[in-house]
């Protein structure tokens, strides 16, 4: 093991003081924790958890973990292999769904590569608000009448949360709760405060509001959606930090646990991914670390670990527009001394799209913006570029006019789309899907919802059956791509959601 001493912790900790500084002392906040095997090695806080209030932010202020929680109810599964194995089928324990969902594995629902379209997602290309109210039950019902996958299992890797929440339902028919599972397994023995409701309303101790910019001034966040075990876990960043402490000591209970979490998974063909059960790998040099992120509205959060030295890095904050991931990985730089990734070469800005399909991709310098997911470009050599990001990996470089690669694992060309082409006639008319839900095209433009809520969206023509419209749901701006699958036919595509069917009305 590298000896911790070693280690610059006074540069780590000017690192993530230049970031925390920038959260003012009237505006929301948040917390940063360096620590190692000996405990916290620094703290830092700045602005407010509360905007009613003006409380300080503090390291023991209670903020929603969000994804963060992933690790944390794959350690319960991993627990419970007597009721629930890696390689059973989700129809094994849920009858209800329907095949290709049903033959999806539960260890391909926890490491991306199921192909489950994400719940939320679904939603939105529904016409259904990120506040819209939904529960468990008609969740469930919902998700066993589909009968798509985004790609099929194991060919690829691609965020999702609905593999959490089918296998949290799972293990709640074998009697097995999640907060129970917490309560009793790690909060209680770590003496730690640490709650996983299952919805947004329901009161957690301490929990501090989250905030969202408009762009003219700070709006309280809130969910409607059942939140699940893909991110219902909320605590403090002291709270997180002890948790992880005893996840790199890996003694007692803990025994071997983040190895398990941690271990490489495997795509179809055998092709290793970055991601694990709830963790992926981050990469600094040849030096590997893993860590994960997570995002609810109004809060943002991230840890990055290194389990050869057992050191780490905690980010929590009740505001939208911290970059976790940021924070925590130049810090680990400063702290091992290695370098950060170079940034991208410049590619050439502009919209691709694939010669067919509902693939597009835009290039803005060295951000990378996929089916509406935003990646970093860092230069890989040899005229590569690469995300570095075990859940949205991205790796192109070009090829005359063209961009050639892989996206997700899976095989990708793209060249320029032909946008600017107007929206033909023909597309006009009334859609709806088999769940209910209705849109209307009109005139190069279209709209989804009813009375105050329906909003108007431009149609930008990319050629080949495709265009892309944008749709603001409070803290989130989304840009779908519609796709034509024949004459009375149609999809909406957005990054975790790729299979929503709309036909023609009439």
């Amino acid at each position: 093991m590298t000896d911790p001493i070693s280690l610059d912790w006074p540069a780590a900790e000017a690192t993530a003081q230049r970031h925390t500084v920038q959260w003012a002392a009237h505006e929301p906040g948040g917390a940063v924790i360096g620590f190692d095997a000996s405990g916290a090695r620094f703290t830092h806080a700045a602005g407010v958890e509360s905007l009613s209030t003006l409380t300080p932010f503090s390291v023991d202020s209670v903020v929603r973990y969000a994804s963060l929680t992933k690790h944390v109810f794959s350690a319960m599964a991993l627990a419970h292999a007597d009721a629930i194995a890696l390689d059973d089928p989700l129809g094994k324990h849920l009858a209800e769904l329907r095949a290709p969902l049903a033959q999806v594995t539960v260890g391909q629902a926890l490491d991306m590569t199921g192909g489950l379209p994400d719940t939320r997602e679904c939603l939105s290309l529904l016409g259904l608000s990120v506040y819209t109210e939904t529960k468990a039950g008609p969740l469930l019902d919902y998700l066993s009448r589909l009968e798509r996958l985004n790609f099929a299992a194991g060919s690829e890797i691609s965020y999702s949360n609905t593999g959490y929440r089918l296998v949290e339902a799972a293990l709640e028919r074998n009697g097995l709760r999640f907060d129970d599972f917490v309560q009793r397994e790690i909060a209680g023995p770590l003496g730690i405060a640490l709650k996983a409701p299952d919805v947004w309303n329901e009161p957690v101790k301490g929990l501090v509001p989250g905030y969202w910019h408009s762009g003219e001034n700070w709006q309280l966040s809130a969910a409607g959606l059942h939140i699940s075990a893909s991110g219902s876990l909320a605590g403090s960043a002291r709270s997180l930090a002890t948790w992880l402490q005893a996840l790199l000591a890996g003694e007692g209970r803990f025994a071997g646990l983040l190895d398990k979490l941690q271990a490489t998974r495997f795509l179809a063909d055998g092709r290793p991914t970055g991601y694990g059960l709830g963790l992926r790998k981050s990469w600094l040099g040849a030096r590997e670390f893993v860590g994960h992120g997570g995002s609810h509205p109004g809060y943002k959060t991230y840890f990055l670990l290194d389990p050869e030295t057992r050191a780490g890095f905690v980010v929590v904050s009740n505001r939208e527009d911290t970059n976790g991931y940021k924070i925590a990985l130049e810090s680990m730089a400063a702290l091992t001394g290695l370098p950060l990734p170079v940034p991208a070469p410049e590619l050439t800005d502009g919209l691709y799209v694939t010669e067919s399909g509902p693939w597009w991709i835009e290039i803005k310098g060295s951000t990378c913006t996929y089916l509406e997911a935003d990646e970093t470009l860092y230069d890989d050599g040899e005229g590569w570029v690469s995300s570095r990001s075990a859940s949205s990996p991205v790796r192109l470089r070009r090829d005359g006019a063209a961009l050639v690669g892989e996206v997700g694992q899976a095989t990708r060309r793209f060249v320029p789309a032909r946008s600017g082409e107007p929206v033909p006639s023909s597309l006009s008319g009334v859609w709806r899907s088999d769940e209910g839900a209705e849109l209307t095209i009109d005139d190069g433009m279209v709209f989804m919802g009813i009375g105050p809520v329906r909003q108007a969206m431009d149609l930008t023509a990319l050629g080949n059956g495709r265009f892309l419209f944008t749709l603001n749901d409070g803290p989130w701006v989304k840009r779908i791509c519609l796709h034509l699958l024949g004459p009375d036919h149609l999809e909406l595509v957005t990054s975790r959601a790729r299979m929503i069917e709309y036909r023609r009305h009439g």
